[in-house]
């Protein structure tokens, strides 16, 4: 139960001193609803502004602090109807205009100060006589109103509520309302890691006594938020390691022969370890948790399949969940034809989408329960509910960062604790794995398939496009294929980005009206897309102009240059996945992006993507950039929650609360002991209780 200062805590922020139903609403745009969002709404910056400048050293471009006696006071009338008001201002080493532009009636407030010391800050422009500060925060010395003068934190702030009254309202709301606030940490773990108190750290974030105490205050924030991510993930973990839990495979005699017709090629080395590796978790009495990370084109799939094989062996059902229609179609096509190799075993592959026919569904709904489809593979329609397997053994997820914790967990719960794969394509960083996948197991394919030649990428500017066009044309003469990939659909009043419907239509009408141009995007039917995207992988079409519905899983060895239109509006990873669409062949292939985008990150990104085809060294780049909500794509992963933490930089603070987590939870795995019970609800209120804390 919560205590009467915790519900007091939920309380609606207008019944806050000074903020009332006017400023509630402004505060509710910034998320803020609570006396508690509004305690935990965190500075985004501070600015230490303790030490006074000498008005007589200022330099143009620095934001300083400064103290001195008003001097004079002018109100100058503008041609455009603006007034001008200029404060002068004098410490003894030179004089300082403050500049506030349409405040007339401050004038009188000035001339009354005159003689008077007051306290300003803000950036420092050169006049024609004096230095100035243009519509500086001021005070007046020993007022206290606000004492600026200090280390002042920046809060994120929005339209209509200015930062400075923001500040302000925060500043009441934690001197009358942080004393409701409750530790939940368990002592144990505070003292261990000699950490500041709650109450103490929210306090010091907002009204900084020092530089030291506000480190040790965010540290304290930041190992909360990472402390109780890693309570969730090492408490799922836990569970699921449970013995006899799970459900142990028999390996057969002769499975090593079924790879080998399942397989019509040698798998890699790397394969044949992730392969052992799922295998050994397979055969334990425990439900296996792996995530299985591997570059574009590294052999996914086919790893997947020999897990698909050990299941259906044992009398099992194994789904496969994948993002989207084209890439379940494609799972559905290629895994069909590699089982029907293992041809003794008769095994019965069953499609299952939103687009199908209502007649469709149900018989294949019919098949999934009956248990007469041994491998089901389908997108977010396998977890609906009137889905009811026989006896699903495997779940596989693929592009886990497109699904959020919950589809992963709708989908697990279909079966009596059935062994779960999750397959990336996107690289992800050694923090966002420890940060995000706790729970899991972690298998790395970090070889290519022989013969597989690293992509060459180049950067165009959009004049260049024409000689662009004559090099996909000397490709297209060779018998080859070429992808153009757009980033919209149609043409918007609000970018001048080239839509693919208008690039298709140059394309085919002018460029390469000698040879067959083929569109394909999201807004099309599905019987549409599969046959455009079967007659390109059959060689009837030469350039596929796409949007971003084929950066997963299409594959087509034929096509050995891809052109990116626009480059600019792409992420890093998104660049990287749709790049993978070629070099799937022995054929030397090419990227070219075309961008005219002259902005910092757009210059990372082209000079990243030119430089190296590592998806992890690209994933460590995207990250950088981005950060990690951006790059998993997914609320559900808890990070996009995080007001302190940046588990990119507080990778020991990481380590140190999975650590913490890992020791309390072997004292107490159910979380049942009194001095647990504040972390148990802090798990459950971040976290969907099902999924992060069981009940």
């Amino acid at each position: 139960m919560r205590s009467a200062d915790n519900q007091r805590l939920d309380s609606q922020v207008q019944f806050v001193k000074g903020v009332g139903p006017r400023y509630a609403k402004l505060l509710a745009k910034l998320n803020i609803y609570t006396i508690r969002d509004l305690l935990f709404h965190f500075p985004r910056r501070y600015e230490d502004r303790r030490s006074f400048a000498s008005v007589g050293q200022l330099r143009g471009g620095e934001r300083v602090t400064v103290k001195g006696r008003v001097a004079d006071v002018e109100l100058v009338p503008t041609r455009s109807r603006m007034t001008i008001l200029k404060v002068y201002i004098d410490d003894g080493t030179g004089s300082l205009s403050l500049t506030f532009f349409n405040q007339p009636w401050n004038k009188e407030k000035f001339v009354k100060l005159r003689g008077k010391e007051i306290i300003a800050y803000g950036e420092v422009k050169l006049g024609r006589f004096c230095p100035e500060m243009l519509s500086p925060e001021w005070e007046l010395c020993g007022s206290g109103e606000d004492s600026f003068a200090a280390i002042v934190p920046i809060y994120p702030a929005t339209e209509g509520l200015m930062e400075t009254r923001l500040r302000k309202l925060i500043r009441d709301a934690v001197e009358s309302c942080s004393g409701m606030i409750e530790e939940y940490l368990p002592d144990s773990v505070r003292k261990h890691r000699k950490l500041m108190g709650l109450r103490e750290a929210v306090v010091e974030m907002h009204i900084p006594t020092s530089q030291k105490k506000l480190k040790e205050a965010r540290t304290r924030l930041a190992f909360d938020e990472l402390f109780v991510l890693q309570t969730a993930l090492v408490r799922r973990k836990m569970e699921n390691a449970s013995p006899g839990k799970g459900r142990a495979f028999r390996v057969p005699e002769d499975f090593d022969k079924d790879l080998k017709e399942l397989f019509p090629f040698e798998p890699t080395n790397a394969q044949k370890r992730v392969i052992g590796e799922i295998v050994g978790d397979m055969t334990r009495p425990e439900c296996m948790n792996r995530l299985i990370q591997g570059d574009v084109g590294s052999g996914k799939t086919a790893v997947a399949a020999a897990a698909m094989l050990l299941a259906v062996r044992n009398g099992a059902q194994a789904v496969l969940m994948a993002p989207t229609e084209i890439l379940a179609e494609q799972h559905y096509l290629g895994l069909t034809a590699m089982f029907e190799r293992v041809d003794f075993m008769n095994i019965r592959t069953e499609l299952l989408i939103g687009s199908l026919t209502e007649k469709r569904k149900r018989e294949a709904y019919e098949r999934i329960a009956s248990g007469e489809a041994d491998i089901i593979i389908g997108t977010h329609a396998v977890i609906q509910k009137n889905v009811n397997f026989k006896d699903p053994g495997l779940v596989i997820v693929d592009e886990q960062h497109r699904f959020g914790v919950a589809q992963r967990g709708e989908l697990t719960r279909k079966g009596a604790a059935p062994d779960v794969i999750v397959m990336t394509a996107t690289p992800i960083p050694r923090t966002l794995v420890l940060a995000v996948y706790g729970d899991l197991d972690i298998s790395v394919i970090d070889e290519l398939p022989p013969g597989r030649k690293p992509i060459r990428t180049h950067r165009k500017s959009k004049r260049e496009a024409p000689k662009v066009y004559d090099i996909i044309r000397g490709f297209l003469e060779k018998g080859l294929q070429a992808y153009v990939v757009c980033p919209l659909i149609e043409e918007s009043e609000k970018t001048d980005v080239r839509a693919a419907v208008e690039l298709y239509e140059y394309l085919s009408d002018i460029v390469f009206s000698d040879y067959r141009v083929a569109l394909l995007h999201g807004r099309m039917k599905t019987d549409e897309k599969d046959a455009v995207m079967k007659d390109f992988r059959d060689g009837k079409i030469s350039v596929l102009v796409s949007t971003t519905v084929i950066e997963v899983g299409v594959d087509v060895p034929n096509a050995n240059i891809m052109v990116i239109e626009d480059a600019d509006r792409f992420g890093l990873a998104q660049l990287h996945q749709l790049r993978g669409r070629v070099g799937r062949g022995a054929e030397q292939s090419y990227c070219i992006l075309i961008t005219d985008a002259e902005t910092e990150d757009a210059q990372k990104r082209a000079d990243v993507m030119c430089a190296t085809c590592d998806g992890f060294l690209i994933a460590e780049e995207d990250l950088k950039l981005r950060g990690p909500g951006e790059v998993l794509g997914m609320r559900q992963s808890g990070l996009t929650d995080f007001k302190v933490a940046d588990i990119f930089t507080d990778t020991d603070i990481l380590s140190a609360a999975k650590e913490e987590a890992s020791r309390l939870l072997r004292e107490d795995p159910k979380l049942i002991k009194k001095e647990h019970a504040g972390l148990k609800a802090a798990v459950a209120a971040m976290y969907n209780p099902d999924e992060a804390v069981g009940n």
